[in-house]
């Protein structure tokens, strides 16, 4: 099952110049699993050294916040659209 990723322009990048990718899933975690291993380098962007989503990435599924979802774990259909959106508050460097 395919969905499409928009990726913020500070994370295209690492998708080759990439707005949007499709990915296979049938969660957020697979996706993202399946985002490092077709474009190497978005795992060290989207997780902290301890493997958690970092705080200043929100994730939103056909514009619903994951974090009122499932989270990580929540769950997927084909077409369904991932937007990645960096925080925009506070100091701290986004998306290295």
């Amino acid at each position: 099952m395919a969905v499409e990723v928009r990726l913020p322009m500070i994370l295209q990048k690492v998708a080759g110049g990439a707005k949007t990718v499709k990915v296979e899933g049938k969660s957020i975690h697979e996706v993202f699993d399946n985002l490092e291993k077709n474009h190497h380098g978005f795992a060290s962007r989207l997780f902290d050294n301890e493997g958690n989503l970092n705080h200043f990435i929100m994730v939103y599924v056909n514009n619903e916040d994951i974090r009122l979802q499932r989270g990580m774990q929540t769950e997927l259909k084909d077409g369904d659209v991932i937007t990645l959106l960096p925080a925009m508050a506070g100091g701290e460097d986004c998306c290295r």
